[in-house]
């Protein structure tokens, strides 16, 4: 009898410490979850801040593979705009005032750009520079970014109008679109990295924005985008323009809109 009940206090003692080893385990477990659910939603934090300064595909593969500094060869598409008489307006405008303006306006034309499958590449001041096929191929490039210029010019029309409701003074705005090679990649040094298309593109883009004060034209694309063109974009020509930094005169078009029936009407 006695070995009966030292063999019952043995396994009475052996199942206490099995559920106190399971509990702890349990505790451990819940404890476990619980880091990495915090480390989980830190991280799609660290990813939203981080998609602030760079595409969202990018952050994900630097997260994935890190940070690569090598460049890939595209053919872009790139939207230059930039607002006119800004430099008269920030003159006249409390700074405050002009900020917000500013964060308004830029929030109203990115989200124009993103949904043509654009991204913002950067800001200058009052310009901004988007990119259409710089992340990913896109046969459709060149409409998206038109497309883009028209929903942007729609947006600022509707902007003024909320601006004239508070007293305040309307926007213009310039447009310019050029298509063309280069190299889309992570450019910087080790203080300050960003993702970036390097190439005349850009500055292409950016000289045909300036010729929009010239010829009253709010969007300006040029011979190498127009060609890749949709028909049913209503395209008006003009007299090849000089600009600086290219040897010889560029061919340029106004786009006055889209004409979506055109189609049904041949």
């Amino acid at each position: 009898m006695p070995s009966l009940w030292a063999s019952l206090a043995g396994a009475a003692i052996l199942a206490l410490a099995l559920l106190w080893l399971l509990r702890r385990r349990n505790r451990e477990i819940r404890a476990l979850r619980l880091r990495l659910e915090r480390a989980s939603a830190d991280l799609e934090r660290l990813q939203r801040s981080f998609g602030r300064f760079a595409p969202a595909e990018i952050v994900e593969r630097v997260i994935a593979s890190g940070v690569s500094t090598s460049g890939e060869r595209k053919e872009v598409t790139a939207l230059f705009a930039d607002l006119v008489g800004y430099t008269s307006l920030s003159e006249r405008l409390d700074p405050d005032v002009l900020v917000r303006i500013l964060n308004r306006y830029f929030e109203r034309m990115s989200r124009a750009i993103t949904e043509h499958r654009g991204h913002v590449s950067a800001l200058i001041g009052d310009g901004m520079l988007a990119l259409f096929g710089a992340l990913d191929p896109d046969p459709w490039q060149s409409d998206g970014a038109v497309h883009a210029a028209l929903a942007m010019q729609a947006e600022l029309e509707s902007y003024n109008r909320e601006l004239e409701r508070e007293g305040l003074p309307p926007l213009a705005i310039g447009i310019g679109l050029h298509r063309g090679i280069g190299v889309a990649g992570l450019v910087g040094s080790k203080d300050l990295i960003q993702y970036a298309f390097v190439g005349r593109t850009i500055n292409v883009a950016a000289r045909v924005q300036d010729l929009t004060r010239l010829h009253d034209a709010n969007i300006l694309v040029t011979r190498e985008l127009q060609q890749s063109l949709d028909p049913r974009f209503q395209l008006r020509g003009l007299p090849p323009a000089e600009v600086r930094g290219i040897s010889h005169p560029v061919a340029i078009f106004a786009v006055d809109g889209f004409d979506a029936d055109a189609a049904d009407r041949q």
